[in-house]
């Protein structure tokens, strides 16, 4: 510790102010209304995830509307792992809907007096000895709970107002960085998607230059694409293209019952399962050997498909792994990546649904609903052309998210160095700045 740091109680610093018991019948799981925040709205090691929103429509009282910038924990977590328990996330700024504060979230107040900066604030509850202390007296079996005592119990180490403000910042960039890679690789991935639909499945130039209009394509490119249509089994596809069952795109190789194949020694790799497939980590995932045939180990940049429980297709961008059962690793030597991982997205609502369909626990498909998927494939010399436009963004989305996984490597390693003093500002600030 500094000498200039000091050991304060959490309740010297903070309250943490319980939400409201919003009302069931009005909690909604499509939008309408307000949202409603949840612990599945708290990403795994702190952070806010938006991909899973409750809504609610009845009335609400005003102290429970939350303002973009207030810092949250999350109190219930019904995980396995607890994984959220105890974690914070900031309200993120939204101007199309306002942000309710639920009941099994705590909204952390900063004493006026304390001294302490908010986002320093952030970080000290995403340490380990925090983490530690919040599992360690969190109730509960199956649902772990904490309350605002448990959390205001533990005590810290804290540094003088300046040093937490330029901790804050060093962390703070990195996670500014990580986020706008995400930010990054969705925006491109979106974007290929629709000009992928645009071509594949609208056939929107052909349809141009049917019609006798200027496709808005580079010159090049737009003289490849054919000029009208043909019969299929489909109905018009453009002429000359082929349809083909998705199984005939591509290999889908299912994984192995990993857990015939124990570690040997110290030889070992995360297994990825669904779970893993949807955290885009390995973090907290069983073991399995390093000696399986190379076939069923993946690397990032693998397509790897979920044909059981929650149906996900993903460029992978969570590290070397082993291919579990359930997961499909698709590859072609034939057809380049983008176009079949991109097909596979067009008919995961088909697929999903027909999951949902089956009288199981675990909804899934089978694999004579791959070739029952049909695609169209272009020529061979439009397809290369094509390849120029898609290549490239089907290798970057992957590296971006590699790229947020090292700095969010970076940020772990540093975080406790950092609030401990065993690293200091200057030294930190280096090292970050060769890495960002």
């Amino acid at each position: 510790m500094a000498s200039k740091w000091k050991s304060r109680s959490r309740a010297s610093l903070i309250e943490v102010k319980h939400g409201h018991a919003f009302s069931g019948e009005h909690i909604r799981e499509k939008p309408r209304g307000d949202i409603l925040l949840t612990p599945g709205n708290f990403a795994i090691g702190g952070g806010f995830r938006g991909d899973k929103f409750k809504y609610f429509d009845g009335e609400v009282p005003e102290e429970f509307v939350l303002n973009d910038g207030d810092l949250l924990v999350t109190m219930t977590d019904l995980s396995k792992q607890a994984d959220t328990l105890g974690y914070p996330a900031f309200v993120p700024r939204r101007f199309d809907a306002r942000f309710l504060h639920n009941q099994r979230l705590g909204k952390v107040i900063i004493r006026p007096d304390a001294g302490l900066d908010q986002r320093f604030l952030f970080y000290l509850l995403r340490t380990a000895e925090y983490r530690h202390e919040v599992l360690a007296s969190a109730t509960g079996t199956t649902v772990k709970h904490t309350s605002p005592g448990r959390i205001l119990a533990y005590k810290a180490d804290i540094p003088p107002l300046p040093e937490q403000k330029a901790i804050a910042h060093i962390l703070g960039t990195l996670d500014d960085k990580i986020e706008l890679n995400r930010r990054t690789s969705e925006t491109l991935e979106a974007m290929a998607r629709a000009v992928f639909k645009s071509w594949f499945v609208d056939f929107d130039p052909v349809r141009a230059k049917a019609a006798g209009r200027n496709p808005g394509l580079p010159k090049p490119l737009a003289d490849l694409f054919p000029d009208s249509f043909e019969d299929s089994e489909l109905g018009e596809i453009p002429k000359a293209w082929r349809v083909l069952g998705l199984d005939q795109l591509a290999r889908f190789l299912n994984g192995l019952a990993l857990q015939k194949y124990p570690p040997k020694g110290n030889r070992s790799l995360p297994v990825v399962k669904i779970a893993q497939l949807r955290a885009g980590t390995t973090e907290g995932a069983d073991a399995a050997s390093a000696d399986l045939e190379r076939d069923y180990i993946v690397e990032d940049a693998d397509v790897l498909f979920s044909w059981s429980g929650s149906l996900e297709c993903v460029l992978r961008a969570g590290g070397r792994g082993a291919l579990n059962q359930h997961l499909f690793k698709v590859t072609s030597a034939e057809h380049p990546k983008w176009l079949y991982y991109f097909w596979i997205h067009q008919h995961l609502a088909d697929f999903r649904h027909i999951a949902a369909g089956k009288a199981t626990t675990m909804g899934h498909i089978q694999r004579h609903h791959l070739p029952d998927a049909k695609v169209v494939v272009p020529q061979p010399d439009l397809l290369r052309a094509m390849d120029r436009h898609f290549g490239p963004i089907v290798e970057v989305i992957p590296n971006l998210r590699v790229q947020a996984r090292t700095l969010a490597a970076l940020r772990d390693a540093l975080l406790p160095k950092l609030l401990s003093g065993e690293i200091r500002v200057a030294d930190a600030e280096r090292i970050v700045g060769r890495c960002t």
